[in-house]
């Protein structure tokens, strides 16, 4: 078995972004992938922590928290009680330096804060303030809480996930924060032009979980205004192509089989030993084969089902098939391809000695990002950051007595 590559921190390298500021004060996933990717290209980004540590710190496996791992690179702490007049004045003070602000909190909460987006603005106009929400900043639903699991069914994706006899199912993953989150780069990305290359003012992004998956599940209501029909939910099928699914190979394995142009099926059917079927009127045509998919389904499963998962890739990638092993976590981690483009690599960590740590994505030729810190510690850098605002150690000291600064 291949070992993964083992990389050290890169503490001075630089990205990008450097000299753009980040103010995070959001939870859990979708604030914390946005800032990540942002992080890994050079962005400081100051993580405003409550007393209790952002919840993402409580997804623990075995004790260690893995998410924070990942997910807080590249980020410092700053732990304060928001809920104390003089830790928001303390958010004010730091305003001015930064170009961007993140938070998740309900609607209307941060303006309970005194930290209207109308305030920041005054405070700094070029701020580009990023507002992540399950629902939006209004509309009927604002106030409801909106975990990604919610927005997962309500947008539409939970219904065409699944199998058409089974109930919805829900992603085994964090799939409404995660693309809410990769939206928000862009966000920041597009504001940020308009401030520094058309000489801009700062603005508002309004980034509700909702929006971005229902923006990737393809033309739904279109096709449902056209046909009157709901797509139905059709397990590891297209409903657009077809042969696709998953097939099950003989060593219990599986793969993943695409045909999803014309002469792709056509090579599929020669490399089978069937290159009849080209001409069948079953399967001649793409629209043919979505009408006899179970048949089809049969044909290609039963030569599947003769191979095991890696005789099967290798024969058809000698046939030029697209095809593909459908891998465990292992087996990603112990793929030679993985491991050769470092899309994991070994980190070092005090708990866990190495961390296997998704490296950055996506990769730039000439700015590449980099991974430069660990995940910090609740209020690790709350005497770095605060000093920068001319506070004194008496001050600070102060503060923590006080109960507005705090650390772990």
């Amino acid at each position: 078995m291949s070992e993964l590559h083992r990389r050290d921190y890169e503490p001075a390298a630089k990205g990008s972004l450097d000299g753009i500021r980040i103010l995070d004060l959001s939870r859990l996933f979708a604030g914390n992938v946005l800032t990540q990717v942002l992080g890994d290209f050079g962005a400081e980004v100051i993580k405003v922590e409550p007393p209790e540590g952002d919840t993402l710190r409580a997804w623990k496996t075995e004790g260690i928290e893995t998410h924070w791992k990942v997910y807080a690179r590249n980020k410092k702490s700053l732990c304060l009680n928001l809920r104390d007049p003089r830790a928001c004045a303390l958010i004010r003070d730091l305003v001015p330096s930064a170009q961007i602000l993140i938070e998740s909190f309900r609607p209307g909460v941060l303006e309970k804060m005194g930290l209207s987006p109308q305030a920041l603005l005054a405070i700094n106009p070029s701020l580009v303030i990023i507002r992540i929400s399950g629902w939006g900043q209004d509309g009927p639903y604002a106030q409801r809480p909106g975990f990604g699991t919610v927005i997962e069914g309500a947008s539409g994706f939970a219904a065409i996930n699944g199998f058409g006899d089974r109930e919805p199912v829900l992603p085994p993953m964090y799939l409404a924060d995660g693309i809410a989150g990769l939206y928000g780069v862009s966000a920041a990305m597009i504001a940020l032009r308009e401030v520094e290359i058309n000489g801009g003012k700062g603005q508002v992004v309004d980034l509700p979980l909702l929006d971005p998956l229902f923006a990737i599940l393809s033309p739904q209501a279109a096709n449902y205004r056209l046909t009157g029909k709901v797509k139905p939910r059709t397990g590891s099928r297209s409903t657009n192509s077809a042969p696709r699914n998953a097939y099950r190979c003989s060593d219990g394995a599986y793969v993943s089989l695409s045909g999803s142009i014309q002469k792709m099926t056509e090579r599929l059917f020669r490399a089978i030993g069937r290159p009849d079927l080209i001409e069948d009127p079953r399967f001649r045509t793409n629209a043919d084969r979505l009408r006899h998919v179970e048949e089809l389904d049969a044909i290609i499963g039963a030569f599947i089902a003769q191979r095991s998962q890696a005789e099967n890739v290798a024969f058809f990638e000698k046939a030029e098939v697209t095809i593909g092993p459908i891998y465990d976590t292992p087996q990603i981690m112990a793929d030679p391809h993985v491991i050769a483009r470092e899309l994991i690599a070994d980190y070092p960590d005090a708990e866990m000695g190495q961390l296997p740590m998704h490296h950055v994505v996506p990769r730039l030729t000439d700015t590449p990002g980099s991974i430069r810190t660990r995940a910090p510690r609740l209020g690790e850098h709350n005497r770095e950051i605060l000093a920068g605002l001319g506070l004194t150690e008496d001050a600070i000291v102060e503060l923590a007595q006080a109960g507005v600064l705090h650390s772990g």
